[in-house]
């Protein structure tokens, strides 16, 4: 009988191939900081952290969400371990606070092999995970700084948040091929390209729309926060111009912005078709109303791969969106797009007046969400980039270099 004896490990080509064998199949701890955390009742990253944590459960890592949400006060939820810490109930100070909490409880806790920190606002923490050896990905979101919420030193501060960003992280994630263009062009960094999910709707129930005095397929429906940005106030426009007769149904509110709802409330008038709901936070009766309108009117403009857009194409509506790189690549140019009032009350026209047109807009929008926009496949882009980050595979030696106005280099599309 003979009996093999294993090689030693004698160089460093050799331990580096075992551990990357063993960290390609090892449970991982990932840590999730700088949201709301979950259960995901807020926004995009809320959702993100929701869907693409679980899943990494049921894959057999171990996940940590640090949390600020009021809703529960659960230490486990859908097999992630779930950390309250508390936050400054301010604007500006909330997000920070709440994640400088995380980023020291992180330190001081049990070992993580890779902590994903969602808002470039939050960068200022990186170095304090990076010092105690724990590798980290910033998730970019949109370009913070042109949203009207914020005020001139808020807008500096993203715009210096995003350098730093640049500068101390070991990945950067973009949500958009458009907001990795742009890491690209300003300081010449490679940027993780990860999409959001659409939620795939087969069939909703038709009690809670018809409770609000709609018809199924009766209505166009917006869904936002009323931001200049966002341009409600150009849709409400357009669609009172317009001959059109289905009602126009707005979904949303605005805490910081008095103003700008005045405005909007001014261009509705007294128009009876225009119907204000506020905010609509029961997800059933919100995902009936995608379901059954007859268009969704998106008019977001900042961001990157929009949450609600995606969940009006998986729900198959056709969709008006306001004409931006974003939303074009994003429906894979399967939209109506408006570049202002007048050319929105021209396209309610046609919505109202094709509806064989809307039927195959909508039904191409849900085909583009289930091909591109899928949770497992956001999951697994995730879950490579954790290995990866656990690995050492870093740029930060790159980055830390860079300034605004860096060579240009190549994107990585992990989507």
């Amino acid at each position: 009988m003979v009996i093999e004896i294993p090689r030693p490990l004698d160089t460093d080509a050799d331990r580096g191939r075992h551990r990357t064998r063993t960290l390609d199949t090892q449970t991982l701890r990932i840590a999730m900081i700088g949201t709301r955390g979950v259960p995901a009742c807020y926004g995009g990253f809320e959702t993100a952290v929701e869907e693409v944590g679980r899943r990494l459960v049921e894959r057999g890592h171990d996940v940590t969400v640090y949390s600020r949400g009021e809703s529960t006060r659960t230490s486990e939820y859908l097999g992630m371990r779930v950390v309250h810490l508390p936050a400054v109930p301010v604007k500006q100070l909330e997000t920070l606070s709440h994640t400088g909490l995380s980023a020291v409880h992180a330190v001081f806790g049990r070992r993580t092999d890779a902590a994903f920190v969602f808002n470039a606002a939050n960068s200022p923490f990186l170095p304090l995970l990076r010092a105690r050896g724990i590798p980290t990905a910033l998730h970019m979101d949109g370009l913070e700084w042109k949203r009207s919420k914020w005020g001139r030193r808020g807008k500096a501060y993203y715009r210096w948040a995003e350098e730093f960003g640049v500068r101390t992280a070991d990945a950067l994630i973009a949500d958009a091929p458009g907001i990795g263009e742009y890491y690209d062009r300003e300081f010449g960094v490679p940027t993780e390209l990860i999409r959001y999910g659409a939620p795939l709707l087969d069939d909703a129930p038709t009690d809670g729309i018809r409770a609000l005095g709609l018809t199924p397929g009766g209505y166009h429906l917006v869904v936002a926060r009323f931001e200049p940005e966002n341009h409600v106030l150009e849709i409400v426009a357009g669609y009172r111009a317009s001959s059109a007769s289905a009602p126009l149904v707005v979904v949303g509110s605005a805490p910081y912005a008095a103003e700008y709802t005045q405005r909007i409330h001014a261009a509705a008038g007294d128009d009876p078709r225009i119907r204000f709901l506020g905010g609509v936070y029961d997800q059933d009766l919100l995902d009936a109303l995608y379901f059954h309108a007859m268009s969704y009117v998106h008019g977001h403009s900042v961001g990157g791969t929009n949450p609600s857009l995606l969940r009006a194409m998986g729900a198959g509506t056709a969709v008006l969106a306001y004409d931006v790189g974003f939303n074009h690549e994003t429906l894979d140019e399967h939209g109506l797009f408006f570049a202002d009032a007048a050319e929105a009350t021209r396209h309610f026209s046609t919505l109202e007046n094709d509806p064989v047109g809307v039927v195959a807009l909508g039904l191409h929008a849900r085909e583009r969400a289930a091909a591109a926009f899928r949770w497992e496949d956001v999951t697994s882009a995730y879950e490579d980039l954790a290995r990866r980050l656990a690995r050492r595979d870093s740029m930060h030696a790159q980055g830390r270099r860079a300034r605004r106005g860096g060579r240009p280099h190549t994107v990585r599309g992990t989507g």
